[in-house]
């Protein structure tokens, strides 16, 4: 199994557009790598590919990723697309997939529902894009030789449909995790976690690769640097560090685990910084664009 980290960062990326915090300055400056916003693709065989997410940078990362340019005058090696969330970050970049060139695109039933009540997202023809609603806990196959599974992880709903209550642990189909297989090996992609349940630590146990939740190293980063009033929890991330993150949580596992969906505020971003080398000494690492990973 093949995996590249097309986008590390959370929505925004890194620099964020409108952000001048100093991670954004630095990124803008040249002095950190510049991110997009997180996707990752994967192949079983190194011909057929899926992509978990759809990215609003999703053009420019299919342009720098040989493996998934065309290969005849209307093509591409891309099978499949998977959406893990509603959230703009996830699902944006679905316009950019729209000139009639067939792929399935795969998401729980009320993620689909998100698409279907956005008319502009008509615009990824039926005709050509297939839309499979597939069930929690179900095995399905992403492309020839490629398992996936889905299931729940506490989060919420994404923003632009939120209501004037807002609970940001929910478990049900609006946020999901993915199981990966490809007979051998056993990776994860969970982008956004509210919190590490006891179940989802237990279902993690058969990982080889995980790729998690980091979005904020702690809970009131955003708040702390003037760059946001909500913290993470409210925003359905769970935090790097504590005794209730995600380092925490998870190191009992012994899957090589990376660190993505990262917010342009997190000091992980620095490799230099004493949050980068904490992140390091317990065994995980941060995901960069164009990131390769061979199970």
């Amino acid at each position: 199994m093949k995996i590249l980290v097309l986008g590390a960062a959370a929505g925004g990326g890194l620099p964020q557009w409108n952000c001048g915090c100093p991670n954004c300055e630095d990124a803008r400056a040249g002095r950190l790598t510049p991110s997009g916003q997180s996707s990752l693709a994967v192949s079983a065989d190194g011909s057929h590919w899926s992509i978990l997410n759809a990215s609003p940078d999703i053009r420019s990362q299919m342009q720098t990723c040989a493996a998934l340019h065309p290969r005849s005058l209307r093509d591409t090696p891309v099978a499949s697309v998977l959406l893990t969330n509603g959230d703009i970050d996830h699902i944006a970049g679905l316009l950019s997939l729209r000139e009639q060139t067939p792929f399935t695109l795969f998401a729980t039933a009320e993620i689909h529902g998100v698409l279907e009540q956005n008319r502009v997202f008509d615009a990824v023809s039926h005709d050509k894009v297939a839309r499979r609603e597939i069930a929690l806990e179900a095995s399905f196959e992403l492309h020839p030789g490629l398992n996936a599974m889905l299931f729940a992880v506490p989060g919420k709903v994404p923003l632009f449909m939120e209501g004037e209550t807002v609970q940001t642990d929910l478990v049900g189909e609006q946020t999901v995790g993915v199981r990966l297989s490809d007979g051998r090996k056993t990776a994860y992609y969970i982008p956004g976690c509210a919190h590490v349940p006891d179940d989802l630590l237990k279902r993690l146990q058969d990982a080889d690769q995980l790729f998690f939740d980091g979005t904020l190293w702690d809970d009131d980063e955003m708040i702390r640097s003037g760059t946001g009033i909500k913290t993470g929890q409210r925003m359905g991330h769970i935090s790097v560090s504590g005794p209730d993150g995600s380092i925490e949580r998870l190191r009992g596992l012994s899957a090589a685990k990376t660190f993505i969906h990262i917010n342009n505020t997190n000091p992980i971003w620095r490799p230099d910084s004493a949050e980068r080398a904490y992140v390091l000494e317990h065994g995980w690492q941060v995901a960069a664009d164009g990131q390769e990973t061979t199970l």
